[in-house]
Order: C-alpha cells, then sequence, then structure tokens
C-alpha cells in the first residue's frame, strides 16, 4: 500500500491511497506551475517535486508498488497520446535516419560509459553494465516535452521518436549481453533470438500491423454500442500491445506507443480528448516516481561526486554527439535538436543499474552515480529541448483551426 512518511499512525481505514494522490498529484502541479511563470519547463518541477517530497529530503513520501503501479500507467499513456498525434507514414518515412541516429548513439554511448568506468578502475564486468546504463535514451521526458509544445509532427520529433523506439530494441539486446556476462556463460542464441523477437514485433505493429487496424477498427467502431466505444477499444489496444510487447523483450511503452501510432489515423478526435485527460492525470506520477529515487547521501565523498560528473558529462557528450552527427544530412538546425532529444536516460538507466546491483557486479555507490546520471540527463533535457527548437512553428490541429484555437 502507498506509504506517506514518516508517520501514517491513527489515519483512518482506506485513507491513504487517496492522501498518497493528494501529495504527489498537488506537489507535481504546484512546481510545474512555478516552473511555467519562472519560463522554464513544467515537467522539471515535477520531477523536483518528487525529490522534495521524496524520502531524502522532506521524507513526506516514499517509493511503494501503488505509486508505481501509477507511474507505469502514466508512461503507457503519455506514450499511447504521443502515438496518436504522429504521423504514421512520416515517421516511417524518416526510418533510415531514426535507424542510424539509434545505432550511433547505443554504440557511442555504450562505449564512453564503459571507457569512464575502465578508467576509473573499476572491474570489466561492472564498467560493462555501467556502459549498457547510458545506451537507451527515456522517450518519455522528450516526448511530453514536444507535445506540450505542439511539436510532434517535426522533422526532428519524428526522428527521435522512431531512433528511441529502435534505442529500446538495441538497449535490451545489450542489457542482454551483459547480464549474461555477469551471471558467467554468455548464451548469444538465447540473446539473438531475443533481438529477433523484439526488432520483428516493432517492425510487425508498425507496418502490416498498423494497416490492418486501419481497415478494420472503422467496421468494428460502426457496430459498437458501448459508450465511447472508440476510447474502450483503444483502450483494449493499448494493454493488448504493451502486454505482447513485455513478452517480446522490449518495454511496455513501446507497445502503447506503436498502439497509439495504430490507431492515430483512425480514431476521431474524442478518443484524443479522453486520452489526454487520462494523460494529464497519470503523467505526474511518473515524473514524481523519477524524484521520489532520487538519493544525494551516495555523493559523500569526492571521488563519488568526481566519477558521478564525469559520467554525467559522458553520457550527455556521447549522446548529443554520435546522434547529431548520424543526422546531420538533415542540416545543422535539425541534427542538433535530434541530439539534445536523445539525451534524456531517465528510468531506463536505473532499471540496468538495478540489475548489476542485484547481480551482485555493481557497488551500492555506483549505483548512486547511475541514478544520479539518470536524473541529471532528465532535467537538462527540458531546457535545452526548448532552446534548441526556438523558432519552429508549433502545429495546430485540424480541429483546433476549425474551433479557432492556437
Amino acid at each position: 500500500m502507498p506509504q506517506v512518511l514518516p508517520h501514517n499512525e491513527g489515519m483512518p481505514a482506506g485513507s491513504q491511497i487517496p492522501l498518497s494522490m493528494l501529495v504527489v498529484f498537488a506537489s507535481a502541479k504546484l512546481f510545474s506551475e512555478i516552473f511555467e511563470r519562472l519560463g522554464q519547463p513544467g515537467i522539471v518541477g515535477e520531477i523536483l517535486a518528487g525529490i522534495v517530497i521524496g524520502p531524502y529530503v522532506l521524507g513526506w513520501m516514499a517509493p511503494n508498488d501503488a505509486l508505481r503501479v501509477l507511474s507505469d500507467l502514466g508512461a503507457m499513456f503519455l506514450l499511447f497520446g504521443v502515438g496518436l498525434e504522429v504521423k504514421a507514414s512520416e515517421l516511417l518515412r524518416l526510418g533510415g535516419t531514426a535507424m542510424a541516429v539509434a545505432v550511433a548513439g547505443v554504440a557511442f554511448s555504450f562505449f564512453c560509459g564503459w571507457g569512464v568506468s575502465t578508467l576509473w578502475g573499476a572491474p570489466h564486468t561492472q564498467s560493462m553494465f555501467t556502459g549498457a546504463a547510458m545506451v537507451a535514451t527515456s522517450v518519455g521526458i522528450t516526448a511530453q516535452v514536444l507535445a506540450t509544445r505542439k511539436l510532434l509532427n517535426s522533422r526532428a520529433a519524428q526522428v527521435i521518436l522512431a531512433a528511441a523506439v529502435i534505442d529500446d530494441v538495441l538497449g535490451l539486446i545489450v542489457l542482454a549481453l551483459v547480464s549474461s556476462l555477469g551471471r558467467g556463460p554468455v548464451n548469444y542464441l538465447d540473446i539473438a533470438l531475443t533481438g529477433a523477437i523484439a526488432l520483428g514485433f516493432t517492425w510487425f505493429v508498425a507496418t502490416l500491423g498498423r494497416r490492418a487496424v486501419k481497415k478494420v477498427m472503422p467496421h468494428v467502431f460502426a457496430r459498437v454500442r458501448l459508450a465511447e466505444g472508440e476510447f474502450a477499444l483503444g483502450m483494449a489496444l493499448l494493454f493488448a500491445l504493451a502486454l505482447v510487447a513485455v513478452y517480446a523483450g522490449v518495454a511496455a511503452i513501446v507497445g502503447a506507443f506503436l498502439a497509439g501510432m495504430a490507431l492515430g489515423e483512425t480514431v476521431d478526435h474524442r478518443v484524443h480528448e479522453l486520452t489526454r485527460g487520462v494523460t494529464e492525470l497519470l503523467v505526474p506520477f511518473f515524473l514524481v516516481g523519477i524524484g521520489l529515487r532520487f538519493d544525494l547521501s551516495v555523493f559523500a565523498t569526492k571521488a563519488v561526486l568526481a566519477l558521478a560528473g564525469t559520467v554525467v558529462v559522458a553520457a550527455v557528450f556521447s549522446k548529443f554527439v554520435a546522434c547529431s552527427l548520424a543526422s546531420f544530412r538533415m542540416g545543422r538546425a535539425d541534427a542538433i535538436r535530434i541530439g539534445v532529444g536523445m539525451i534524456p536516460h531517465g528510468e531506463v538507466g536505473m532499471v540496468v543499474a538495478q540489475i548489476g546491483l542485484s547481480l551482485g557486479v555493481m557497488a551500492q555507490s555506483v549505483y548512486g552515480v547511475i541514478v544520479f546520471m539518470s536524473m541529471a540527463t532528465t532535467l537538462l533535457a527540458p531546457p535545452l529541448l526548448k532552446v534548441a527548437f526556438r523558432g519552429v512553428v508549433p502545429e495546430i490541429r485540424q480541429d483546433e483551426k476549425m474551433m479557432g484555437v492556437g
């Protein structure tokens, strides 16, 4: 059950869940409002709200299973909504550039992470996990910034989204490889099979699956008598593809994004509205959840603090340089935007570090450094994206034009 810290004795039965949701949601929106008034992205405020109310500052809230479920749902609805808004045909057209960006970012980031850790005298396996923690981009943070600014259909944003999905699959393969090294002999056949299944699932849903949904769903919608029938069927597809994605070996949010992309050209505006409403409710739990895990106590020594700073610089430098160069043919401005958009690591790096810690191949201090790197890149991305996309005209959807919005 949710836990409000430090004291909850004597509270009425059933009060902990609504109290936890109140503390998280209200603090997230309060900090978001403050940051928006200061001219900064609101999501930075929401992440900082998690740090402030978390167990290492005020101690009002601790990570727990209920908040983790709400956080996971927030990430899924965020990516589902992003999928609804993007133009699938344009996304697929830029697939070659996105593949180059993803491969370059994963390869260079891994070797930078491995190299920095090795230079600091870390054991080989720990260095491999440090490199693996730096390979994957957290698309949720970038997607939220771009969605808020109505920039999802710009060329640079399309490449970032497609590259981040490919990035997730490649990151899975790297994680499988280093995890096998941590456990003992490497089973290359299992790793190859896992990678093939993940790539196959993503390709199938993004191409053939999307076309099938576009043909079949209008006939299904015409026969449904449920109130908000389109939204109900969309939710069923969202959860189904998220589940299949997990079985295929990739993150549930990839399945959620593909579900939204498959439905984007089929559902009416009402589904977009309802999805935005649910997303506004749940995304604060995703963002605050990142902040709740931040622990400054691991930086008790100058050596760990110096390592943390070095790892953050390497994480930002490797992603920005590799992804910018891989997309430079799109022009200098878009290349910079893509490089910045691929910087945040978010919860992905934390998951890799947690696996390394559980296998006993990563020191607690290095785990703290990886969490700090994930947090730092997540906090850096929104203001950098705001600068990088300055001057890009937001897209006004047709329904907004009809209502005179924007």
